[in-house]
Protein backbone atom coordinates (compact mmCIF):
# COMPACT_ATOMS: atom_id res chain seq x y z
CA UNK A 1 0.00 0.00 0.00
CA UNK A 2 2.91 2.71 0.23
CA UNK A 3 2.66 3.16 3.65
CA UNK A 4 5.78 3.58 6.12
CA UNK A 5 6.39 0.86 8.37
CA UNK A 6 5.34 3.02 11.28
CA UNK A 7 1.84 2.71 10.25
CA UNK A 8 1.88 -0.62 9.56
CA UNK A 9 0.36 -3.72 11.36
CA UNK A 10 2.15 -3.48 15.13
CA UNK A 11 1.92 -7.30 15.13
CA UNK A 12 4.40 -7.48 12.70
CA UNK A 13 7.01 -5.55 14.20
CA UNK A 14 8.71 -7.01 17.63
CA UNK A 15 9.86 -6.26 20.99
CA UNK A 16 13.12 -4.31 19.95
CA UNK A 17 11.31 -2.63 16.66
CA UNK A 18 8.71 -1.01 19.23
CA UNK A 19 11.50 -0.18 21.42
CA UNK A 20 13.50 1.42 18.46
CA UNK A 21 10.32 3.43 17.56
CA UNK A 22 9.85 5.14 21.51
CA UNK A 23 13.66 5.61 21.08
CA UNK A 24 13.21 7.92 18.22
CA UNK A 25 10.08 9.69 19.46
CA UNK A 26 11.52 10.75 22.24
CA UNK A 27 14.49 11.88 20.39
CA UNK A 28 12.13 14.11 17.98
CA UNK A 29 10.40 15.14 21.50
CA UNK A 30 13.54 16.38 23.04
CA UNK A 31 14.37 17.83 19.77
CA UNK A 32 11.62 20.07 19.45
CA UNK A 33 11.80 20.76 23.22
CA UNK A 34 15.60 22.08 22.31
CA UNK A 35 15.38 24.15 19.34
CA UNK A 36 12.17 26.00 21.60
CA UNK A 37 14.66 26.30 24.60
CA UNK A 38 17.37 28.08 22.45
CA UNK A 39 14.72 30.21 20.89
CA UNK A 40 13.63 31.02 24.50
CA UNK A 41 16.81 31.36 25.74
CA UNK A 42 17.93 33.79 22.81
CA UNK A 43 15.26 36.41 24.24
CA UNK A 44 15.87 36.71 27.91
CA UNK A 45 14.11 40.77 28.02
CA UNK A 46 11.10 39.29 26.73
CA UNK A 47 10.56 36.15 28.72
CA UNK A 48 11.56 37.76 32.18
CA UNK A 49 10.80 41.50 31.66
CA UNK A 50 7.39 40.63 29.59
CA UNK A 51 6.47 37.53 30.37
CA UNK A 52 7.92 36.09 33.68
CA UNK A 53 8.08 39.28 35.75
CA UNK A 54 4.26 40.90 34.25
CA UNK A 55 2.19 39.62 37.19
CA UNK A 56 4.47 40.96 39.89
CA UNK A 57 3.11 44.55 39.11
CA UNK A 58 -0.22 46.28 39.37
CA UNK A 59 -0.20 47.00 36.28
CA UNK A 60 -0.77 43.71 34.93
CA UNK A 61 -3.50 43.06 32.73
CA UNK A 62 -5.58 41.22 35.32
CA UNK A 63 -5.52 43.89 38.35
CA UNK A 64 -6.45 46.79 35.47
CA UNK A 65 -9.61 44.39 34.73
CA UNK A 66 -10.84 44.27 38.04
CA UNK A 67 -10.07 47.69 39.10
CA UNK A 68 -12.38 48.75 35.61
CA UNK A 69 -14.74 46.50 36.93
CA UNK A 70 -14.67 47.66 40.80
CA UNK A 71 -15.28 51.08 38.51
CA UNK A 72 -18.46 49.95 36.51
CA UNK A 73 -19.71 48.45 39.68
CA UNK A 74 -18.96 50.85 42.04
CA UNK A 75 -16.95 48.47 44.01
CA UNK A 76 -13.36 50.62 44.47
CA UNK A 77 -12.16 47.48 46.73
CA UNK A 78 -11.54 45.71 43.59
CA UNK A 79 -8.83 47.96 42.13
CA UNK A 80 -5.52 46.81 44.04
CA UNK A 81 -3.06 49.30 45.60
CA UNK A 82 0.30 50.12 42.75
CA UNK A 83 2.92 47.55 43.90
CA UNK A 84 5.86 46.32 42.17
CA UNK A 85 7.58 42.93 42.85
CA UNK A 86 11.20 43.04 43.88
CA UNK A 87 13.46 39.78 43.86
CA UNK A 88 16.58 38.80 45.10
CA UNK A 89 18.65 36.02 44.18
CA UNK A 90 21.17 34.51 47.14
CA UNK A 91 23.60 32.37 45.52
CA UNK A 92 26.11 32.47 42.92
CA UNK A 93 24.54 31.27 39.79
CA UNK A 94 21.10 31.63 41.17
CA UNK A 95 19.99 34.00 38.05
CA UNK A 96 21.84 31.56 35.64
CA UNK A 97 20.06 28.22 36.49
CA UNK A 98 16.55 30.18 36.90
CA UNK A 99 17.21 31.32 33.55
CA UNK A 100 18.25 27.86 32.25
CA UNK A 101 15.19 26.15 33.98
CA UNK A 102 12.30 29.42 33.02
CA UNK A 103 13.95 28.39 29.19
CA UNK A 104 12.94 24.39 29.58
CA UNK A 105 9.47 25.03 31.19
CA UNK A 106 8.59 27.58 28.60
CA UNK A 107 9.72 25.31 25.82
CA UNK A 108 8.28 22.63 27.09
CA UNK A 109 4.76 24.82 27.20
CA UNK A 110 5.84 25.87 23.53
CA UNK A 111 6.10 22.05 22.15
CA UNK A 112 3.26 20.59 23.60
CA UNK A 113 1.45 20.25 20.34
CA UNK A 114 4.80 18.50 18.92
CA UNK A 115 4.89 16.25 22.07
CA UNK A 116 1.37 15.41 21.29
CA UNK A 117 1.82 14.99 17.46
CA UNK A 118 4.82 12.34 17.87
CA UNK A 119 3.01 10.84 20.78
CA UNK A 120 0.09 10.16 18.20
CA UNK A 121 2.81 9.33 15.71
CA UNK A 122 4.17 6.24 18.04
CA UNK A 123 0.01 4.77 19.61
CA UNK A 124 -1.24 5.18 15.40
CA UNK A 125 -0.07 1.77 14.45
CA UNK A 126 -1.92 -0.15 17.15
CA UNK A 127 -5.11 2.12 16.01
CA UNK A 128 -7.75 0.87 13.97
CA UNK A 129 -9.07 3.22 10.94
CA UNK A 130 -12.45 4.32 13.38
CA UNK A 131 -9.97 4.87 16.45
CA UNK A 132 -7.35 7.07 14.64
CA UNK A 133 -10.53 9.61 13.67
CA UNK A 134 -10.86 9.70 17.42
CA UNK A 135 -7.79 10.09 18.68
CA UNK A 136 -6.67 12.34 16.47
CA UNK A 137 -9.45 14.76 17.79
CA UNK A 138 -8.38 13.71 21.37
CA UNK A 139 -4.93 14.94 21.19
CA UNK A 140 -5.90 18.68 19.86
CA UNK A 141 -8.59 19.06 21.83
CA UNK A 142 -5.92 18.05 24.35
CA UNK A 143 -3.64 20.71 23.38
CA UNK A 144 -5.95 23.50 23.00
CA UNK A 145 -7.25 22.19 26.18
CA UNK A 146 -3.75 22.56 27.97
CA UNK A 147 -3.01 26.03 26.29
CA UNK A 148 -6.53 27.51 27.70
CA UNK A 149 -4.98 26.39 31.36
CA UNK A 150 -1.86 27.97 30.95
CA UNK A 151 -3.50 31.23 30.14
CA UNK A 152 -5.97 30.60 33.08
CA UNK A 153 -3.03 30.01 35.28
CA UNK A 154 -0.80 32.87 33.97
CA UNK A 155 -3.73 35.14 33.99
CA UNK A 156 -6.22 34.76 36.37
CA UNK A 157 -4.60 31.95 39.63
CA UNK A 158 -1.07 33.38 39.93
CA UNK A 159 -1.20 36.66 39.84
CA UNK A 160 -4.60 36.14 42.42
CA UNK A 161 -1.89 34.05 44.56
CA UNK A 162 1.26 35.89 44.01
CA UNK A 163 -0.88 38.92 45.03
CA UNK A 164 -2.50 37.34 48.54
CA UNK A 165 0.90 35.28 49.48
CA UNK A 166 3.50 38.86 49.09
CA UNK A 167 1.27 40.58 51.51
CA UNK A 168 0.14 38.27 53.87
CA UNK A 169 2.01 38.85 57.19
CA UNK A 170 2.25 36.76 60.49
CA UNK A 171 3.65 39.59 62.28
CA UNK A 172 5.20 42.96 61.40
CA UNK A 173 8.76 41.74 62.31
CA UNK A 174 8.81 39.55 59.46
CA UNK A 175 10.53 41.33 56.33
CA UNK A 176 8.94 39.94 53.52
CA UNK A 177 12.03 39.08 50.67
CA UNK A 178 11.29 37.27 47.78
CA UNK A 179 13.61 35.28 45.89
CA UNK A 180 14.05 34.64 42.07
CA UNK A 181 13.50 31.09 42.66
CA UNK A 182 10.74 30.64 44.78
CA UNK A 183 8.38 32.97 42.34
CA UNK A 184 9.34 31.21 39.17
CA UNK A 185 8.92 27.89 41.04
CA UNK A 186 5.52 29.09 42.43
CA UNK A 187 5.05 30.35 38.50
CA UNK A 188 5.83 27.13 37.59
CA UNK A 189 3.68 24.90 39.45
CA UNK A 190 0.54 27.14 39.41
CA UNK A 191 0.86 27.60 35.45
CA UNK A 192 1.48 24.47 34.63
CA UNK A 193 -1.22 23.06 36.68
CA UNK A 194 -3.88 24.61 35.30
CA UNK A 195 -2.67 23.22 32.48
CA UNK A 196 -2.39 19.77 33.53
CA UNK A 197 -6.04 20.38 35.58
CA UNK A 198 -7.53 21.70 32.30
CA UNK A 199 -7.00 17.96 30.60
CA UNK A 200 -9.83 16.99 33.19
CA UNK A 201 -12.23 16.63 29.69
CA UNK A 202 -9.70 14.38 27.71
CA UNK A 203 -9.36 12.00 30.71
CA UNK A 204 -13.59 12.30 31.38
CA UNK A 205 -13.90 11.61 28.20
CA UNK A 206 -11.65 8.45 28.34
CA UNK A 207 -12.95 7.11 31.07
CA UNK A 208 -16.71 7.20 29.49
CA UNK A 209 -15.26 5.61 26.67
CA UNK A 210 -14.52 2.38 28.50
CA UNK A 211 -17.78 2.91 30.40
CA UNK A 212 -15.88 3.62 34.38
CA UNK A 213 -17.81 6.68 34.24
CA UNK A 214 -21.24 8.73 32.55
CA UNK A 215 -23.34 11.55 32.56
CA UNK A 216 -25.37 10.18 35.33
CA UNK A 217 -22.50 9.75 37.21
CA UNK A 218 -20.98 13.31 36.79
CA UNK A 219 -24.36 14.59 37.65
CA UNK A 220 -25.24 12.64 40.84
CA UNK A 221 -21.55 13.45 42.39
CA UNK A 222 -21.65 17.18 40.81
CA UNK A 223 -22.05 18.45 44.68
CA UNK A 224 -19.04 16.56 45.84
CA UNK A 225 -17.45 18.07 42.90
CA UNK A 226 -17.95 21.55 43.27
CA UNK A 227 -17.14 21.27 47.09
CA UNK A 228 -13.54 19.36 45.99
CA UNK A 229 -12.93 22.90 43.48
CA UNK A 230 -13.90 25.18 45.79
CA UNK A 231 -11.47 23.93 48.99
CA UNK A 232 -8.72 23.60 45.57
CA UNK A 233 -9.06 27.37 44.88
CA UNK A 234 -9.35 28.16 48.21
CA UNK A 235 -5.81 26.59 48.91
CA UNK A 236 -4.37 27.97 45.74
CA UNK A 237 -5.67 31.46 46.34
CA UNK A 238 -6.15 31.71 50.13
CA UNK A 239 -7.96 35.01 50.07
CA UNK A 240 -11.59 36.05 51.91
CA UNK A 241 -12.59 37.96 48.44
CA UNK A 242 -15.87 36.67 47.02
CA UNK A 243 -14.83 38.08 43.49
CA UNK A 244 -11.65 36.19 43.74
CA UNK A 245 -12.70 33.19 45.19
CA UNK A 246 -15.24 32.90 42.32
CA UNK A 247 -12.78 33.85 39.70
CA UNK A 248 -10.44 31.12 39.98
CA UNK A 249 -13.58 28.93 40.89
CA UNK A 250 -15.49 29.64 37.31
CA UNK A 251 -13.30 28.14 34.82
CA UNK A 252 -12.66 24.60 37.15
CA UNK A 253 -16.67 24.61 37.22
CA UNK A 254 -17.34 25.15 33.59
CA UNK A 255 -14.87 22.86 32.74
CA UNK A 256 -16.53 20.16 34.51
CA UNK A 257 -19.94 21.24 33.26
CA UNK A 258 -18.11 20.85 29.91
CA UNK A 259 -16.68 17.25 31.09
CA UNK A 260 -20.66 16.37 31.11
CA UNK A 261 -21.86 16.99 28.24
CA UNK A 262 -19.17 15.54 26.48
CA UNK A 263 -19.07 12.49 28.37
CA UNK A 264 -20.36 9.61 26.51
CA UNK A 265 -24.10 8.44 27.72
Amino acid sequence: MGEQKQIGDPKEMSFWDHLDDLRWTLFRMAIGIFVCMILVFANKSLVFDTIIFAPSNSDFILYRGMCWLGNLLSMPNLCVEPFEGRFQNITVAGQFFAYISTSFWISLVLSFPWIIYQLWLFIRPALYDNERAAATKAFWFSSILFFLGVLVGYLLVFPIAFKFLVTFSVSEAVEEIVTLASYVDVLVMLVLGMGIVFQMPVLILLLSRIGIVNKAFLRKYRRYAIVIILIVVAIVTPTPDPFTMMAASLPLLLLYEFSIYICKQ
